[in-house]
């Protein structure tokens, strides 16, 4: 493929002003035509981390977005490629997300969701009809190009977008956000542009309540959930909206794609062309505010991004362990997995070797700088349909980057396993659950920690008197962060998990601690059980939480 050598210096044609937003190995920044003063948004790539597989997926991303030219598209006007960097040069909108201006309106009605959704359509719709699928819609891939009143909505993000003939269907790798993911990408079956269809009816579904239509506490849950289509219309938030939009969601929301409406059919849904006659004008409150604490819950994502890009800590990042509230009692939480997904390498196991049931497993990132985090941390939080103020929030981030996930390593199953085994023993010293923790300990567990004053302590008595003395009665809130775990396999039937723990608490007097040590624990696998039959922690930063209590 031959690319024209002159004047291909970004420098030449245009200014760089300030910095808009930034990513593992990429920078957006505000640029100024020279020739025509227009202003734009540059995506700097260094291309000196990327891969081969990144590169080919930047140059795919490039391809597809210079044939898309619909004004609810955020167009790419420019590509240059210099010898370290590559520059995507794009519509600059201001106008912030869809969703984010949706709740600073005065006015929402079940109308403006409808004209909400035929702008979504309408850039679906030119993608399906050439030949693309987006693969990844979601909230925060809906923009506004300015923050004028009525502007129209542009779809973003074509990082996970492919390209298919005509109908094809096909298995293209596990890819997208879990929220949104269809039945067949779940399945692992073909699939083609029926995909974004599904993800648009979630979009509807929260355009009009405020809250997801699926949701679990478990993402294991959540996807059968998905598998099945099993969503409802609970009262007293669905008793307002029109039947015409519920038609039009559970044509989205079909589980057989064969059967599901297209986006040119779904345009011509009454409820959209029609909306003047058919939908409700009716001032939305209730929808607007629950629609307030999903973008918050969405927004943590930002957040936690920023801190992992100032640590530089890609490979792996926390996972929380359980919330406990100031009553005691824990919080019910669920899944609006906001991490995007992706394993293109990933085919049909033609011998039906892949678990179609199991949660994405990632392999070992090699570059820690290749890791594109923008594309993989996950805000996991509760919403119990209308969510209060006082419920708590955990963020899980996978273990690995999207770019090297895995669903047929058996060894990475077994990684998870005992990562979450850990989560289980450590949620039962939150809680002071001793019945709990000996199910999970051998009887004979050993131990070194600070409390045993440089002994090897065996058997359970030692940790029972803290359970019995202190855990939990010195504390009003603890939350626990695993940071780092690394699992060695020894084995099929033992391993042993080396990890930092993090533990943030409330005392009794309302003062807010945090403490830090570093641990690891061996763990062997008896009559089809794991059980942990020794561990090491050493002494941490923070003060001992509890008095020494909560560690074991």
């Amino acid at each position: 493929m031959a690319v024209p050598i002159a004047c291909t210096r970004f420098s030449d044609n245009y200014d760089l002003k300030e910095e808009l937003g930034k990513g593992a190995f990429s920078v957006v920044r505000r640029c100024v035509q020279k020739s025509t003063g227009l202003e734009f948004a540059a995506k700097i790539i260094n291309t000196k981390k990327l891969s081969a597989r990144d590169f080919q997926k930047l140059e795919r991303e490039a391809r597809i977005c210079r044939k898309l030219q619909h004004p609810n598209i955020v167009r790419l006007h420019d590509s240059i490629q210099e010898e370290n960097f590559h520059y995507l040069v794009f519509d600059l909108v201001t106008g912030g997300e869809l969703f984010e201006d949706i709740v600073a309106r005065e006015f929402y009605s079940e109308a403006d969701a409808s004209h909400c959704i035929q702008q979504i359509l309408e850039s679906v719709n030119h993608c399906h009809q050439n030949g693309v699928v987006h693969r990844d819609l979601k909230p925060e891939n809906l923009l506004l190009a300015s923050k004028a009143k009525g502007a129209a909505v542009k779809l973003a993000d074509f990082g996970l977008a492919i390209e298919v003939q005509g109908e094809q269907q096909a298995w293209f790798g596990f890819a997208g956000t879990p929220g949104y993911l269809s039945p067949e990408v779940l399945k692992k079956e073909p699939y083609g542009k029926p995909v974004d269809i599904w993800a648009c009816g979630v979009i509807l579904y929260i355009l009009l309540v405020g809250y997801p239509p699926f949701w679990d506490e478990d993402q294991h849950r959540l996807y059968a959930q998905i598998k099945a289509g099993a969503y409802d219309y609970p009262s007293p938030e669905w008793d307002t909206v029109t039947p015409e939009a519920k038609n039009l969601i559970n044509q989205m929301l079909t589980v057989n794609p064969g059967k599901r409406i297209t986006a040119s059919e779904a345009l011509k849904h009454p409820w959209i062309c029609q909306r003047e006659r058919v939908a409700s004008v009716v001032h939305r409150q209730e929808t607007v505010d629950c629609l307030k604490k999903f973008n918050a819950r969405r927004k943590l994502k930002g957040a936690i991004l920023t801190t992992m890009l100032a640590t530089r800590n890609f490979s792996k990042c926390g996972r929380s362990i359980i919330v406990k509230k100031g009553d005691g009692s824990q919080v019910k939480e669920s899944t609006d997995s906001s991490t995007t997904l992706e394993d293109d390498d990933i085919k049909e196991d033609k011998k039906g070797g892949v678990d179609r049931s199991s949660t994405v497993i990632a392999k070992e990132p090699e570059d820690l700088d290749s890791v594109d985090t923008e594309h993989w941390v996950e805000t996991t939080v509760g919403y119990n349909r209308f969510p209060t103020e006082e419920s708590e929030i955990r963020i899980v981030c996978p273990e690995k980057p999207y770019s090297q996930l895995s669903t047929n390593s058996q060894g990475s199953a077994r990684r998870q396993e005992i990562i979450k085994m850990t989560e289980q023993l450590i949620e039962a010293i939150n809680t002071g659950d001793f019945e709990a923790y000996t199910k999970i300990c051998d009887p004979h567990l050993t131990a070194f920690e600070p409390e045993a004053m440089g002994n090897l302590v065996e058997g359970m008595d030692f940790h029972k008197f803290y359970f019995d003395n202190v855990l939990g009665k010195n504390c009003k809130a603890v939350n626990t962060t695993i940071l780092n775990p690394h699992v060695h396999l020894l084995g099929e039937d033992a391993a042993c998990i080396a990890y930092v723990r993090l533990t943030q608490y409330m005392d009794k007097h309302g003062q807010a601690h945090t403490h830090q040590s570093e641990e690891s624990r061996v763990w062997h696998k008896r009559d089809n059980k794991w059980q942990n039959v020794h561990f090491h922690r050493s002494g941490g930063t923070g003060g001992a939480a509890f008095g020494f209590s909560s560690h074991k």
